[in-house]
């Protein structure tokens, strides 16, 4: 049991205790205030939080404090950041999913892996197809200011971050190893720019390797820092496919770009179709099913209109101006808007989304938008 000066530790000690596991550790994070005092409570309090005899025996007979003293010295050595279940900077979405790491190992800003942020995620081994599509995505998403969230592998993971990266947005690394381990090799330099723009994180202690068990685990986090989650291609024994079926249990959205019709990387996607996921060809329809829980977000600032005022004064200008005016006639549904302005559609759902959020329109059933009525009296 640790005393008072071990109290950090005992956040390293949740992922070492046998028997507890993440699933584990969240009834504990939900019995008690402080999941630390569960190294405190006696055998009864601990059975009350629902754990299982093999968690209970762990929690009172873990005596690996020394080992772990030395770990937390090698931590603040390495420069990097711990962020524990119960830090504010603990991202407020992982933190809801069922099996929550204890903590988190971080490079570069953590913070960042609290923004609004979508998981692109897919093959390691794409078509040129695959390769457009994750960058058309990727560079409409950082335009709207939303984060990017992959694995850092190769293929469509690594197209993701650089897209994200070239493109002036935030993105977010979740390794299957230690963040000082990164994977595949060749993203060495890819994974010091996600440090300088956004984050790296793990659940795994400095120096583990990549074990091939350690990343469906890894997928839960990506999907869990994600509103949604987007399939570009995949096989249907794709990894991206766990991501996937993750993202719906916790509650996310699911996206999946079509392919070649018998392509062998068109078929996760299309699986997903089939099963319910929401079909993607360009970035407005991420962001059309995301606007709900984005306008819903305190902290989310969109992207300013590049082509004129600021989204926030009337009368506007750009493309937020040429939408203004053409709904002063009446509601208009996204597709009639779009036609009207002759915009892209990701950038007619950007602009559309940043209005709502100002206060200048409001949406109405069947997709369709109207001004609120200060606005289209000219107050």
């Amino acid at each position: 049991m640790p005393g008072d000066g071990r109290r950090d530790l005992a956040w390293l000690a949740f992922g070492r205790v046998p028997g507890l596991g993440c699933a584990g550790f969240r009834r504990i994070a939900e019995s008690f205030p402080d999941p630390v005092d569960a190294f405190f409570s006696g055998r009864g309090g601990l059975r009350q939080a629902g754990l299982s005899r093999a968690a209970v025996d762990g929690l009172l007979g873990f005596s690996e404090w020394d080992r772990l003293a030395d770990e937390m010295r090698g931590v603040r050595e390495a420069g990097v950041r711990l962020v524990r279940y119960s830090d504010a900077s603990y991202p407020e979405r992982l933190r809801a999913i069922p099996d929550p790491p204890p903590v988190l190992y971080a490079r570069g800003s953590p913070e960042a892996a609290g923004r609004a942020a979508v998981g692109v995620v897919g093959t390691r081994a794409p078509s040129a197809y695959g390769r457009e599509m994750t960058r058309l995505l990727c560079r409409g998403l950082a335009a709207a200011g939303i984060a990017v969230v992959s694995g850092m592998a190769r293929g469509i993971d690594g197209e993701a971050h650089e897209t994200a990266l070239s493109g002036g947005g935030g993105t977010v690394a979740v390794l299957g190893s230690g963040v000082d381990v990164p994977y595949p090799p060749e993203h060495r330099d890819l994974c010091r720019r996600i440090e300088e723009n956004g984050a790296v994180l793990s659940e795994h202690p400095l120096g583990t390797r990549p074990l091939p068990h350690h990343f469906p685990a890894r997928n839960r986090i990506i999907s869990g820092l994600s509103l949604g989650v987007v399939v570009v291609e995949a096989t249907e024994r794709s990894g991206s496919l766990i991501t996937a079926r993750l993202a719906l249990e916790q509650g996310r959205e699911v996206f999946a770009v079509p392919g070649p019709a018998g392509a062998g990387r068109s078929r996760g996607p299309h699986r997903l179709i089939r099963e319910g996921a929401k079909l993607v060809e360009d970035v407005g329809d991420i962001i059309e099913e995301i606007a709900p829980q984005l306008a819903a977000d305190p902290a989310f600032a969109p992207s300013p209109d590049p082509d004129g005022a600021s989204l926030g004064t009337v009368p506007l200008g750009g493309a937020a101006g040429t939408i203004l005016r053409d709904l002063e006639a009446g509601p208009l549904q996204m597709d009639e808007v779009i036609d009207r302005t002759g915009l892209p559609p990701h950038r007619v759902c950007e602009v559309l989304l940043e209005m709502e959020l100002q206060g200048l329109l409001r949406q109405l059933p069947g997709n369709r938008y109207a001004l609120n009525s200060a606005v289209a009296g000219g107050g």
